[in-house]
């Protein structure tokens, strides 16, 4: 069974100093210059973000399903992500482009608004359990861990970057193109 390595304080912790890390490179930009080319580091999935518009669309992405992931595992249910199907370096590809995609629809303020509604949502959401409950094996869904090793497996990336999606694409070597 899986089991935590973290606490929620500490899982709070991380998520918080990560959506500081992008809200810095962000916050007073123009629309223009959210759209302007941005070189980030590409994923293990691919490179999908030309710009820091498109990067605040894909952790976005990210974190709506991870907050729908713990959701529906509050409830007893497994989420739609989590089934093998899903869970492919192809599809996991084809959902980072066309989440993307849809981003570049959208304008920056309001994809701005709600990156902020949903951050907020998802640190709620791990804000909520004390050691217990995060620790607590009975997820319901099939999932085989609580609630803490669902959040810390969803919301690592494919290659082991835990609460740190921005950060992963953020390095020293994401600059302006």
């Amino acid at each position: 069974m899986r089991t935590p390595t973290t606490s929620p304080a500490e899982a709070a912790r991380l998520i918080r100093a990560d959506q500081r890390l992008l809200l810095e490179r962000i916050d007073g930009l123009t629309e223009t210059e959210l759209r302007a080319p941005y070189r980030v580091t590409a994923g293990p999935l691919g490179h999908f973000c030309d710009s820091l518009h498109d990067l605040t669309a894909h952790i976005l992405m990210w974190d709506e399903i991870n907050l729908a992931v713990l959701c529906e595992a509050k409830a007893g249910r497994l989420h739609w992500s989590l089934d093998p199907r899903w869970e492919t370096a192809e599809i996991g590809s084809a959902l980072n482009v066309g989440g993307v995609e849809a981003g570049r629809h959208i304008p920056s303020d309001l994809l701005l608004h709600r990156f902020h509604s949903v951050g907020a949502a998802f640190l709620g959401e791990i804000e909520q359990y004390d050691e217990a409950s995060w620790a607590d094996a009975s997820t319901g869904g099939g999932f085989d861990g609580g609630i803490g090793a669902l959040a810390e497996y969803v919301c690592t990336t494919p290659d082991g970057f835990l609460f740190s999606h921005a950060a992963r694409h953020l390095t020293p070597a994401a600059v302006p193109a």
